[in-house]
């Protein structure tokens, strides 16, 4: 069957969490207030970096990237999906799931690759401290920064094209926002090729970016080891500990969600599952580096204490 003897599909509805249809109450109430937190939490770390100097440094200035990538990354999707939650049905354009898979793709990738020049940033910093002003020179920042924007827009290009060249002749999504996985399962021919691209685009981003921290963090610890006294082993790793939390829970939700075999979970699964990387990952951020950074901390206080005064 040629494709342009296919029904094409104009608009596509959003099953979303309608099997949880007895908590869709409660299902908003919860992800209106993560996502309240998730903005929030964002906002004042990037308030507190542009306001206080002393966190106007390569590190600081890679975590606000993250920070407004995070707050646009979560701005694509969760709006839509907590008027869905209130609506009967969550109808979407073709355009708009087109422009909506681009922008999520696009961010997500973005994120990956601004983890991994944070893993970098943190070897220069501990490896070569006498030179790391030097090495991560503004110039320098805006190149990685733009580097892993436009790897991120390029991935998601292809992806994207993969996706929107196949005709669809059914309109109703099982998850919550456009996904790839899920709006591949409504074309009516065989996506063997589209499955691949997407899993060597997958694979490329995640083991790339996963690489470059996996080897910042060896040559780091192999630094730290060297150090004689052990409060100064614990004292330069704790300036890794906020960002090695959130690489680890960042990679591995997105290992599963996009290199694990096809058929391996259950329509629920995934959507707890996805919920997991548009909600909870993003959430982790500011937490993180709140919570368990100690200049963001003090930052914090300072910024506090003169508000107060």
């Amino acid at each position: 069957m040629q494709r342009k003897n296919l029904t094409q599909v104009a608009e596509f509805v959003f099953l979303g969490f309608s099997s949880f249809h007895e908590h869709r109450t409660t299902l908003f109430v919860v992800f209106l207030i993560l996502y309240t937190l998730t903005l929030a939490g964002n906002v004042i770390i990037l308030t507190i970096i542009y306001i206080d100097h002393h966190l106007h440094t390569p590190m600081y200035f890679f975590l606000s990237m993250l920070a407004s990538s995070e707050m646009v990354y979560t701005l694509v999707i969760i709006p839509h999906m907590l008027s869905g939650l209130l609506a009967q049905s969550q109808p979407i354009s073709l355009a708009a799931c087109t422009t909506q898979m681009f922008f999520f793709i696009t961010l997500a990738i973005n994120n990956c690759f601004l983890l991994a020049v944070m893993g970098y940033d943190r070897y220069v910093a501990i490896c070569n401290p006498l030179r790391y002003t030097v090495i991560m020179s503004k110039r320098m920042r805006v190149q990685l920064m733009c580097g892993a924007f436009g790897i991120s827009l390029a991935m998601a290009g292809i992806q994207v094209a993969s996706i929107f060249t196949l005709p669809f002749c059914h309109r109703v999504i099982g998850h919550f926002f456009c996904d790839i996985l899920p709006v591949m399962k409504l074309s009516c021919i065989d996506t063997t090729l589209n499955e691949i691209i997407n899993f060597a685009v997958s694979s490329f981003v995640i083991l790339v970016s996963m690489n470059v921290v996996f080897i910042s963090y060896v040559l780091i610890i192999s630094a730290i080891l060297k150090i004689a006294s052990a409060e100064g082993r614990k004292k330069t790793f704790a300036t890794c500990a906020s960002h090695l939390t959130v690489v680890i829970v960042h990679y591995g939700s997105a290992s599963i969600a996009y290199l694990k075999p096809k058929s391996e979970n259950s329509a629920e699964q995934d959507l707890l599952l996805s919920v997991t990387y548009t909600i909870i990952t993003p959430l982790l951020n500011p937490v993180v580096y709140t919570l368990r950074n100690k200049e963001v901390k003090d930052a914090l206080r300072r910024a506090v204490g003169r508000h107060i005064s």
